[in-house]
């Protein structure tokens, strides 16, 4: 069975769950080189496993097309001895995102669609959308909208749509009903959440979405929402082919992305982590690699949060992005799409106030940095709910990641701090 884990509630329904594995006292750094090179991003990351906070930790840095620097500290699962490498697989969650939204637009470069048309175009069940009145609230007192939907608001979380790990209310549960979902936790029933089974298909999942009403208008508010897994359905009717067929022909085979997929085979078990809770000190294996749900084909592939990844797979797709386009000699876009897909695609009218982008903008399924963002102009990534993120700096020249495998990512400073930290070791 399927079972959304929200971000908020997680922590405290699994507190009340079974034993717990006390953590590793001791790390050690996986390379040289890279702890050599990037000295507070190993301290920092290695920190997690010697406070024993987490099982296992990884870095992937690379500069310009160079290849990147991996570097990590303790095990893929509590209980093996296992270290974490480039080739751990790891639970991508909404590192999924940057991942849909280029697809798409390699179908704009294709001709096949166009970033600013009504997805009603493929999609007929979204022509005539209604839009609460009150967000979270009623969802019978409704009037219509005034804008149609557009690729370009299901590629910047400008649609309108809801997400049941965000909403509240009548909203929430009629997405739960409905099983629209965008990923997966665990196979085991978690105290304090209730079971949702998703939807069976992604044709079917659109179908029950496009019944549904928007939470806001489309254009004017970003709230993070189901729409890049909407984007996947969108794909599938321009392209012709399943979603994840269309990844894996126009992506992951260019860039040599041999391990990233969204189920784990049975071969790849043995190098697949363990999603942990952090708790009083100890760690709550709630999906464990060796029982995991990613184990298991997906009732679909959910474009928002589903995929499946290595270290060395995902920095092939962030060395794409920094080569706008091309890596290892391989073009899979033009020039100009990749710069496109990485630009502040949200008008200056978009309400950002409060949301994981103040003060930011927003591409192709991805963060944007603006000129006055933290770190500078040029940023393009996303981060996951299990401890992962990712991003390129193009100003700089670099591009980074980090893997663990907890959740709430907001549970430990991981996620957060590892950029700032990253900044310390390459700017001087």
């Amino acid at each position: 069975m399927n079972m959304m884990v929200s971000r908020r509630a997680l922590l405290g329904g699994l507190a009340l769950g079974g034993g717990a594995a006390l953590l590793p006292r001791a790390a050690f750094a996986w390379k040289d080189s890279g702890a050599q090179l990037y000295p507070a991003t190993h301290a920092f990351i290695k920190g997690f496993v010697d406070r024993r906070e987490l099982a296992g930790t990884l870095a992937a840095i690379g500069k310009g097309q160079d290849a990147a620097e991996f570097f990590g500290a303790g095990v893929q699962s509590l209980g093996d001895a296992v270290p974490v490498g480039p080739d751990t697989l790891w639970r991508l969650y909404s590192m999924t995102k940057p991942v849909t939204g280029i697809a798409a637009m390699l179908l704009i470069e294709d001709g096949k669609m166009k970033l600013d048309q009504p997805i009603a175009d493929f999609l007929p069940a979204f022509a005539k959308m209604q839009v609460q009145n009150v967000p979270d609230g009623s969802i019978t007192d409704l009037r219509p909208a005034k804008t149609p939907i557009t690729v370009r608001h299901l590629l910047t979380h400008t649609a309108g749509l809801g997400y049941n790990i965000m909403q509240k209310g009548p909203i929430k549960k009629a997405y739960d009903d409905a099983g629209i979902v965008g990923g997966q936790a665990s196979r085991l029933p978690i105290p304090g959440m209730a079971p949702v089974t998703a939807a069976p298909s992604l044709a079917v999942m659109a179908d029950r979405l496009a019944a549904l009403p928007l939470v806001y208008e489309p254009g004017t508010k970003w709230s993070y929402s189901i729409s890049l897994d909407l984007l996947g359905r969108v794909i599938e009717v321009a392209s012709g082919q399943p979603f994840d067929a269309f990844l894996k022909a126009r992506l992951f085979d260019p860039l040599g992305m041999t391990s990233t997929s969204f189920m784990v085979g049975a071969k790849d078990v043995g190098r697949f982590t363990t999603n942990y809770a952090p708790y009083g000190g100890a760690l709550i294996p709630f999906d464990p690699a060796t029982s995991s749900i990613y184990l298991d084909p997906p009732p679909y592939p959910f474009g928002g949060g589903g995929l499946v990844s290595s270290a060395r797979d995902y920095d092939h797709f962030l060395a794409m992005l920094m080569g706008e386009g091309a890596t290892g000699g391989k073009r899979v876009m033009k020039v100009e799409t990749a710069r496109l897909a990485m630009s502040n695609l949200l008008a200056d009218s978009v309400d950002r106030k409060g949301t994981f982008i103040d003060g930011q903008g927003f591409g192709a399924g991805g963060r944007v940095s603006l000129p006055s963002s933290p770190g500078g102009e040029g940023i393009f990534g996303w981060a996951g709910a299990a401890g992962t993120i990712g991003f390129v700096h193009r100003g700089l020249g670099y591009r980074a990641a980090a893997y663990a495998q907890y959740m709430p990512s907001g549970a430990l400073p991981f996620q957060e701090k590892f950029g700032e930290t990253f900044f310390k070791d390459i700017i001087t």
